[in-house]
């Protein structure tokens, strides 16, 4: 909801309070501010024009050459290119050292020989946004409707000095939705009087009901329609305080009767429609639910077939609007229309959210209706229209109003005593406190023994039971004012638990390593759901999905990471890694919920590393994406309980993809995609990885104990082991290890060599194995005592020879 300030100010005394202030204590008493724009920021020095003459420019068949009086002793000459400039026009001229928005400033030019002091606008050009400007001036420049002072200043003239307030509006507080509403809003904060339009309104001897008969069947859904006539209106150009108001809202001007009617809803909530009477068909209005498969063209001229689950306003036989959504083209205001019926309804909420959904039609009305208008207002507010029909629209009302009422509603009634408001809220309001705030409000109350029975304006349909007065008397009372304690207990609540510091932690590596966090979808497609995952099962489908693409729950986060990738080298960004810590969903049969578990999941591609002052570049490979995730283990402590064991698995490279296993069992894998996936996606050489999170986070962590540095010097020893090509290079060093004994303290593969001068198919492996013992010096006896079981153990399990 947009708020002018100007406007807001003509129902409530906002003296001494600026727009800001205003926004600030509307958010602390429970309605967000979202922000306030001051329309005119930044422009300066433009003023009105009006063009004394205007001839064409004698270099240039597209420009004019006006004389304009802009107030000054001198008229000046501007040279202006629009197609609607005019003599006697009073135009909006930004003079030489004008600014306009963008810091756009305004000099004195010379344009094909010509001298132009200064400029004439359009209303686009002084930061109106263009869907907001009247079609009559959506290309040009714009020209005052009202006779204007040259030389006045443009900007009050266009409401461009004003303030507008963004209000977020939560579904339950749609009497906000609202000039009247804000306003009652406000003076319950400021503590001061609301002033309401006054309504003078004359009528003419004819009967509203010789001209139309109304009649509801679908009593449900329309329980309140009222319709007024007005003859003779002629239609024009709203005033420009009228058109200001609406710009300022959000809304196109049109002309002056369809503008009355947004006001209306502006102002009073209340949504109206319009008829051009001649066009209606019939005397006749009848208000019932749509036959199946009955059309409609609205006034967007698109042809809408409708079904008995939304409501329409027919002549008797066919629809002419889709009730509280939109009007029908058939009986469209236009600029030959002389008669016009005002509708005023009061439509239930669920008719009109349906209509309003099935169709793809969410307009200032329906928003309305679907949150709940008050019922008070309808007659009120079609009087109010009616009234300035005839003060802008010249046009005559004809005397009554015809009607059917069917609407039994009246104010809520809610009883609550003060030691319950006191007690919820831990204070100790008064009761004459809690008697202000009420009456602040303008809630009707009644104290008996400090109970309080309020009786409840319809404007307000949110507050029905003890919590809702609760909360009024919290908000207006100030939430700042409420008293604070501390808790009390064993334990104090805000403290991340062991797995949530994990996690965070993991974060912390990974975007230091250099790797963006993704948030990608949790749906997927039927094509992709069981690509790359860690355990097979029964895809997911949602029942109402929002598309093909997004109609499972995922298994696996990678292929959505590969999209990510694919996304960004398609727009030139080459080298980047992303992760996610993200869930993925295990079927547990039909009609059961499924069971979510938390992955890590990453892609790289492109350059890990590029120093280009040295020469130096390294790509992303395996190796790269291993030691990000050695990194990862080592940060939790399961370093050397980790392994790695080679694997093939659909759509990764058979001889560069490993499992990753934890303890021996296996918690996900790490390798590089399938060129033809890669070739599929636009991709380059790309690497990827996804674990089970739960089981990594989940892993008993032994307490980190530390020994002193050694004293005492240690021994190495460098073995070459020749063995056959299938067998890989982890398990010997896992059987070194088991054979080392005690005084074997680190082992590590230093080379492999497949030259031209080994057998064929065998390979070299190197590893340097280092012993040593903390409490005194090792001699040679000992570490050749020790290693050759070492080399025993590899020759018995691995057939393993030392390369000579």
């Amino acid at each position: 909801m947009f708020v002018s300030y100007k406007w807001l100010s003509e129902y409530v005394d906002l003296t001494g309070v600026s727009a800001s202030e205003l926004a600030d204590l509307i958010t602390k008493s429970g309605i967000e501010v979202e922000g306030v724009e001051v329309l005119g920021e930044g422009i300066k020095n433009v003023v009105v024009g009006h063009v004394l003459e205007r001839e064409q420019h004698p270099d240039a068949d597209k420009l004019n050459k006006c004389l304009v009086d802009v107030g000054d002793e001198e008229p000046v000459q501007i040279i202006c290119g629009a197609a609607n400039v005019d003599k006697g026009q009073k135009v909006v001229v930004a003079k030489v050292g004008a600014v306009l928005p963008g810091n756009f400033k305004i000099k004195k030019a010379k344009l094909r020989g010509e001298e132009s002091h200064g400029m004439i606008c359009s209303l686009q050009e002084l930061g109106i946004e263009s869907k907001l400007v009247s079609k009559e001036y959506s290309e040009g420049i714009f020209v005052f409707p009202t006779d204007v002072e040259p030389g006045a200043d443009a900007l009050v003239q266009l409401n461009l000095d004003d303030e507008v307030l963004e209000l977020s509006i939560t579904p339950n507080r749609a009497d906000a939705l609202s000039m009247l509403g804000v306003a009652y809003e406000v003076g319950a904060i400021l503590g001061r009087e609301v002033k309401l339009p006054t309504i003078e309104l004359s009528t003419v001897a004819e009967k509203a009901s010789d001209y139309i008969s109304v009649s509801v069947e679908a009593s449900e859904d329309n329980p309140l329609y009222v319709a007024r006539v007005v003859k003779n209106v002629k239609v024009a150009p709203s005033p420009l305080w009228l058109q200001n108001r609406l710009m300022a809202a959000g809304i196109r001007p049109h002309n002056n009767v369809v503008d009355i009617t947004n006001f209306i809803l502006l102002e009073y909530g209340q949504p109206l429609h319009a008829f051009d009477y001649d066009r209606l068909g019939s005397k006749e209005i009848l208000v019932r639910r749509a036959k199946a498969g009955e059309k409609i063209t609205t006034l967007d001229d698109t042809e809408r077939t409708l079904t008995p689950d939304h409501l329409v306003i027919t002549n008797g036989t066919e629809p002419v609007a889709l009730a509280g959504v939109m009007g029908g083209a058939n009986s469209e205001v236009q600029s030959d229309t002389t008669t016009v019926l005002i509708e005023s309804a009061y439509f239930t909420g669920g008719t009109i959210r349906t209509a309003s959904k099935d169709h793809g039609l969410r307009s200032e009305a329906s928003s309305r209706y679907e949150k709940g208008i008050d019922p008070n207002r309808t007659r009120e507010a079609a009087d109010r229209a009616a009234e300035l029909m005839v003060r802008y629209a010249g046009g005559e009302v004809l005397d009554g109003v015809v009607e059917v009422d069917t609407l039994a509603m009246e104010p809520a009634k809610v009883t609550i005593t003060l030691e319950r408001i006191n007690k919820v809220l831990g204070t100790s309001i008064s009761a004459d406190e809690v008697s202000a705030i009420f009456s602040k409000l303008q809630f009707e109350s009644v104290v008996d023994n400090e109970t309080f029975t309020v009786t409840v304006p319809t404007r307000r349909g949110d507050i029905t039971i003890e919590e809702d007065l609760i909360e009024e008397v919290a908000r207006l009372y100030g939430y700042d004012n409420l008293p604070t304690t501390l808790p009390v207990g064993q334990t104090f609540p805000g403290k991340l638990s062991d797995y949530q510091a994990k996690r965070r932690s993991i974060r912390r590596y990974l975007e230091g390593t250099g790797s963006y966090q993704a948030v990608t979808y949790s749906l997927t497609s039927s094509s992709k759901v069981n690509q790359y995952a860690l355990e097979t099962a029964e895809p997911i489908k949602l029942s109402m999905p929002m598309s093909e693409e997004r109609s499972v729950l995922r298994l696996s986060i990678i292929p959505h990471l590969l999209e990510v990738l694919s996304h960004n080298i398609a727009r030139k960004v080459d080298h980047i890694s992303v992760y996610e810590i993200g869930s993925v969903f295990v079927s547990n049969g039909e009609n059961k919920l499924p069971t979510e578990k938390e992955h890590l999941a990453g892609a790289a591609t492109g350059l890990w590393q590029s120093n280009l002052w040295q020469g130096e570049k390294k790509a992303v490979d395996f190796y790269v994406i291993k030691g990000v995730l050695d990194g990862v283990f080592d940060l939790l402590g399961l370093q050397k309980r980790i392994s790695y064991k080679q694997a093939k698995i659909e759509g990764m490279h058979p001889g560069r993809t490993a499992h990753v296993l934890l303890d021996g069992t296996e918690i996900g894998f790490v390798g590089q995609v399938h060129p033809t996936v890669q070739k599929e996606l636009d991709l380059n050489e790309t690497y990827v990885y996804e674990l089970s999170l739960e089981q990594l986070l989940g892993a008993k962590v032994e307490d980190v104990t530390y020994s002193s540095i050694p004293r005492f010097p240690s021994m190495t020893r460098d073995i070459a082991l020749v063995v056959d090509k299938t067998i890989a290079a982890g398990e010997i060093k896992q059987a070194i290890v088991e054979a080392g004994g005690k005084l074997l303290k680190d082992v590590s593969i230093f080379d492999l060599y497949e030259g031209e001068r080994m057998e064929e198919g065998k390979k070299s492996v190197a590893y340097s194995l280092r012993y040593e013992d903390p409490e005194r010096t090792l001699t040679d006896e000992e570490v050749t005592k020790a290693h050759g079981k070492v080399l025993a153990v590899v020759e018995e399990k691995f057939g393993a020879s030392l390369r000579s």
